[in-house]
């Protein structure tokens, strides 16, 4: 099979646990004989620095003609007093709505091995491995009005938290999906009790559950959500949230795992006639520009991306499989970076991620 995959480093360590995936991704073509034809492209500030723009219209293209795009992390401090449409993160919004992916898929699992690793107590952890389904192209971050106005006194921020109905019924109806094939719970999380915009989101929600008998749909606030992912984290099977609401709760996340850097991402959208999703994949954690070139990032989050993509873009599900196996056997053996409270550099963790896979 040819995978055409796009690499977009970016920036801090975000460039140094990129090219552990994309190691990890070399391995598995040559091992299953797959044909991998790999691009890299710019994004986010290193995108500023050579073109001025946080998403050139040549990675733009590029993307449009991947199969898949990995992505690493974008930001950074030097860009935090920046305009909005100069700074790093604008590229990544850009990408998403360029390619229409609209749902962000962050898998939130308790290893054996990292529960030490955790400030939760050991037996909240057991059995977690739940999937959240963030909505990622509508909401605060994208509705209009927006912008700052006026001066002195009058001076005004302004964001618009809108959704349609069929916004919310094509993120829904993947959530449901996904949990059709797990545990069958969907958790609702919204704010029903002030927002309208919540009010919508749990109508539609509810007019979709009937669709799909065999899952049980459940609604819970965003704060109260926020608290039971920490209480009774187990609880949860997929849970569904809106685009703000799953940008803060999602990272909530690495309470669980014991360090952000574990996490991985898919944010997918419209399927290819061969039934595999259009996606960018990515590692939850940011650029940490305060630890970037010192080779201790933990890839392991970029490198659940690529099994990730190798399973949606790419319907490979045994190599997906090799890749997931292969990231517990490391985390099992201690061979961890020191988020981990292991000694291993960056570089050692993708090496031995590869030799696991055999």
């Amino acid at each position: 099979m040819q995978l055409k995959v796009l690499a977009l480093p970016g920036d801090g360590i975000g460039v140094e646990v990129t090219a552990e995936g994309l190691r990890v991704l070399r391995h598995v073509a040559a091992k299953f004989k797959h044909d991998l034809v790999l691009s890299e492209g710019l994004l986010g500030g290193i995108a500023i620095h050579k073109t001025g723009t946080p998403f050139p219209a040549e990675t733009e293209r590029l993307a449009l003609e991947a199969d898949a795009t990995v992505m690493g992390a974008f930001g950074l401090p030097e860009f935090d007093n920046a305009p909005p449409d100069k700074r790093p993160e604008r590229g990544l919004l850009g990408i998403r709505k360029s390619l229409g992916v609209f749902a962000n898929l962050r898998p939130v699992k308790a290893y054996d091995a990292l529960i030490e690793s955790s400030p939760l107590k050991n037996h909240l952890l057991t059995g977690v491995d739940m999937i959240i389904v963030r909505e990622l192209t509508g909401g605060l971050y994208y509705g209009t009005p927006r912008g700052i106005t006026g001066a002195g006194d009058e001076e005004r921020g302004t964001n618009t938290m809108t959704y349609t109905r069929a916004e919310i019924a094509r993120i829904t109806r993947m959530a449901f999906r996904l949990a059709a094939n797990r545990k069958k719970k969907v958790t609702s999380v919204d704010k029903s009790n002030v927002l309208e915009t919540s009010q919508l989101w749990r109508k539609v929600v509810e007019e979709i559950a009937p669709e799909f008998p065999d899952v049980k749909l459940e609604h819970l606030l965003v704060d109260n959500c926020a608290m039971q992912l920490v209480l009774k984290p187990a609880q949860f099977d997929v849970v569904l949230m809106e685009n703000m609401f799953g940008d803060i709760l999602s990272d909530e996340g690495s309470v669980i795992t014991g360090s952000i850097g574990m996490l991985p991402s898919a944010s997918i959208g419209g399927q290819k006639p061969s039934g595999a999703w259009v996606g960018l994949y990515e590692p939850v954690h940011g650029s940490a520009p305060d630890i970037a070139g010192q080779g201790i990032a933990n890839p392991l989050g970029a490198i659940g991306s690529i099994a990730a993509m190798l399973e949606y873009s790419f319907g490979l599900l045994e190599e997906a499989a090799a890749v997931n196996a292969a990231m517990e056997a490391v985390l099992n053996s201690g061979n961890v970076t020191r988020d981990l409270k292991g000694t291993a550099t960056t570089v050692q963790v993708g090496q031995a991620v590869c030799e696991a896979i055999g």
